[in-house]
């Protein structure tokens, strides 16, 4: 079986559907079950007997190494994290706690459990840790995008906290022989993502005639990649990737922030027409984020040319695919939005987020 940490989240649980629904293999998930991790996003497994579900804090070292010697997992795929720039910002402790103490008791627990197993087992199993672009910093506009040989320039607590656990695991690579694979992703988007992020807030704050709040003069610049793309990117590392490795998983799809959002007002305007007027007339300034990086962008050209992964879909396929996943989930959406959520919303944006 594999072990996937973090499966009740966005992107972990995407990518545990993806195993399920297209793979034979048992998935064990561990989740904490933060305010970001919801059990619904897997319901419709729930019947399946292969998939099975912990709740445990990956911070727990003992807990941590109990599971992996009761379930002896081929591989731990490692999605648990705080991952939400602008909540590092306000809570950076927590960050450090999660995204760096909980690798390096999860990378323990790994490398306590590969050496009682024998010189096969020892051989074929396998950590992959899930990371992000932000630990190389900031593009300018003319810029090459990041690849593997980047040096490493985190710009906010999220980002360095994320730098931190990846240096982990490449030294249990190097220390202690831990057969490790790193991924580093662009910006994800599609079902099932916690609507604190850019794309999900864009699409419910139009449908309930909210503004629509962009930070600063709009024109940062992220590279997007649909969830379903990245998922099936990790899975071809972790059956294809050579140990030690980093693979950066981008999706070619460079987009100024302002120019995602009126996108989704297109779509919402097709799909859902307003009364009267046009969903882009609630777009609304807000103050830049502290620290706001300029520019993002991934150069994906070695898990092409060495795993043979190329994304399905291109922005235009996989905003339209995600702004109709949510058109179609009010039920979803309405019980992820709890009072703590609009709460945080309200810090962040003010009236432009809550009104």
């Amino acid at each position: 079986m594999i072990v996937v940490t973090g499966g009740a989240g966005f992107i972990g649980a995407n990518f545990v559907r993806q195993c399920v629904e297209e793979g034979d293999e048992p998935v064990l998930v561990v989740d904490k079950l933060t305010y970001a991790g919801n059990l619904e996003n897997l319901k419709t497994l729930d019947a399946d007997r292969r998939l099975s579900f912990v709740r445990a804090d990956i911070c727990d070292a003992p807990a941590m190494a109990d599971l992996l010697r009761q379930h002896a997992p081929r591989a731990v795929v490692h999605f648990a994290a705080e991952s939400h720039v602008d909540r590092s910002i306000h809570d950076p402790g927590q960050f450090v706690v999660t995204n760096v103490n909980g690798t390096f008791a999860l990378l323990e627990a790994a490398r306590s459990h590969v050496e009682r197993q024998g010189a096969a087992r020892r051989d074929a199993f396998r950590f992959l840790h899930v990371s992000t672009d932000e630990v190389y910093g900031s593009l300018d506009d003319d810029d090459a995008p990041f690849n593997e040989s980047t040096p490493y320039a985190p710009n906010s607590p999220y980002a360095a906290s994320k730098a931190a656990s990846d240096h982990l695991v490449r030294a249990y690579h190097h220390t202690y022989g831990l057969p490790t694979l790193t991924t580093n992703c662009s910006n994800n988007y599609g079902p099932f993502q916690f609507p604190e992020k850019l794309i999900p807030l864009m699409i419910l704050n139009a449908l309930e005639g909210k503004p629509l709040p962009v930070y600063g003069d709009g024109l940062n610049v992220r590279d997007w990649l649909f969830v379903a793309d990245h998922c099936r990117g990790i899975r071809d590392v972790l059956a294809r990737g050579r140990p030690g490795e980093t693979y950066n998983i981008g999706g070619r799809n460079e987009m100024r922030n302002i120019d995602v959002v009126r996108t989704i007002c297109s779509i919402l305007d097709e799909q859902r027409p307003k009364p009267a007027g046009r969903y882009a007339d609630q777009i609304t300034p807000v103050k830049d984020r502290r620290g706001h990086d300029r520019r993002y962008a991934i150069d994906p050209r070695r898990i092409e040319a060495e795993i043979g992964w190329k994304p399905a879909e291109t922005f235009d396929t996989g905003i339209r695919r995600t702004v109709a996943w949510y058109l179609a989930h009010p039920e979803w959406v309405a019980h992820v939005r709890t009072g703590a959520y609009r709460e945080w919303i309200d810090l962040q944006y003010g009236a432009a987020g809550a009104s």
